[in-house]
């Protein structure tokens, strides 16, 4: 699909569940579609709301955590898109945990204790709390699967400065514990998250989404200790159910593996449950909004006028 051209647009980007349009060279447009990725690919079926529920819970969450730390956040003139300041990346994901869960769970259950050379606590079971929350950095990658990278190698490879990592860690934990409190606050837990910054100048800023079902896993509170002690699965809000049933499917978008076939039911399914972690997130009804390609362009352009872009 070719590109829309907005006044003044200066790059055009698609990503795995994102179209990015910059603007001047000093603004990006941010429309979240409806496509869905999984070990880095994009899934052949699209999700209905998704777009909305990302952007919005993204919004509300960026909006929740602006007194922490400045966000590219400008204004979001349509359910699924946001505009904001553009920023020069830092080429890592800061990624922090605070129960083990997913990919951490997935290495220690393989017998090795250390992530990003972080080590983790002997004797926990899946989905146990760690004594505190880790960070466990990756690479960034424009094509293919992100990597686990310590925070020694980071430095060593000049991706961020001692300094500027001193600042992207602070900024990581108090936004968890904001994301926890937040959380707890609706009767969920958030046990683990990333977060992508960047930089204007010298000022560091909180980049993309935060706290939504893509970047984050979010358990039910009620219950969960009870579950632990039995043994049984947590009950969970995030887009691991979906890693889950590709993994079930033998999908792990390793080389040469097919992507399974989505049918109708199971792709409403995913839909239905963005929605319910939207509505319990948030604390509110979801209020689903189609708007044409037209009324969204509209939209954008409005914007754009009223920033003087």
């Amino acid at each position: 699909m070719a590109p829309k051209l907005f006044p003044q647009q200066t790059a055009f980007y698609s990503g795995k569940v994102r179209d990015v349009y910059t603007i001047k060279d000093n603004w990006l447009v941010m429309i979240a579609s409806n496509r869905i990725s999984a070990f880095d690919v994009i899934l052949p079926r699209t999700i209905p709301y998704k777009g909305q529920v990302l952007n919005q819970i993204a919004a509300y969450m960026l909006n929740k955590t602006v007194d922490i730390c400045p966000n590219w956040l400008t204004i979001s003139p349509a359910p699924h898109v946001s505009i904001g300041k553009k920023c020069t990346p830092f080429k890592i994901e800061m990624v922090v945990r605070g129960n083990l869960v997913g990919h951490a769970w997935r290495t220690y259950n393989s017998g090795q204790k250390t992530i990003c050379g972080v080590q983790m606590t002997e004797g926990l079971k899946e989905n146990d709390f760690f004594p505190h929350p880790i960070i466990t950095p990756s690479t960034k990658a424009a094509e293919g699967h992100d990597e686990d990278i310590t925070k020694e190698a980071i430095i060593e490879q000049g991706l961020v400065s001692k300094e500027d990592w001193a600042i992207l860690e602070k900024y990581t934990y108090a936004l968890f514990e904001r994301g926890k409190s937040i959380a707890a606050s609706r009767g969920l837990i958030l046990a683990d998250t990333k977060y992508e910054f960047g930089k204007i100048g010298d000022t560091i800023y909180l980049m993309d989404e935060i706290h939504t079902p893509d970047s984050s896993r979010y358990f039910y509170a009620d219950g969960f200790e009870d579950r632990q002690a039995k043994g049984e699965r947590q009950l969970q809000l995030s887009k691991e159910f979906v890693r889950e049933w590709l993994i079930q499917n033998n999908f792990m978008g390793k080389e040469g593996q097919t992507v399974p076939a989505m049918s109708d039911d199971w792709v409403n399914t995913i839909s239905s449950r963005y929605i319910e972690l939207y509505e319990k997130v948030i604390g509110e009804k979801f209020v689903p909004i189609n708007l044409s390609d037209e009324e969204t362009d509209s939209c954008i352009i409005d914007a754009l006028n009223k920033l003087s872009v």
